[in-house]
C-alpha cells in the first residue's frame, strides 16, 4: 500500500470513529467519493466534527473559505492530499 493509500485508509477510519458511523466500514468508502450529500450524505455538522478530529490528529487548520473547504472536503482523496500537505511534522 503506497502512502497515500495508507492516508486515505486512516482518513476513513478516522470520519467512521469521529462521526459514528455504524455500519460503515473503510473498505465501503470510495476515495474519489463525495462525501457531503451524495456518496456518504455528510452534512456540516458533520464537517465541523471531522474538521476538529483531522486539527487533532494531524494538526491542521481548516480555514475560514467556504469554496476551498468545499474542495477541501470533496473526497477522501481530497482530504489526503490536504492533510498531506498541511499536517503539523
Amino acid at each position: 500500500m503506497s502512502t497515500s493509500e495508507t492516508l486515505e485508509f486512516e482518513l476513513k477510519e478516522l470520519i467512521i470513529d469521529a462521526l459514528a458511523l455504524e455500519d460503515v466500514e473503510p473498505d465501503h468508502i470510495e476515495s474519489s467519493a463525495a462525501l457531503f450529500v451524495e456518496g456518504l450524505g455528510l452534512d456540516s455538522i458533520d464537517a465541523l466534527e471531522l474538521a476538529m478530529a483531522l486539527e487533532e490528529r494531524y494538526g491542521v487548520q481548516i480555514g475560514d473559505d467556504p469554496d476551498t473547504n468545499r474542495e477541501i472536503f470533496a473526497s477522501v482523496r481530497n482530504l489526503a492530499t490536504f492533510v498531506d500537505e498541511n499536517r503539523a511534522s
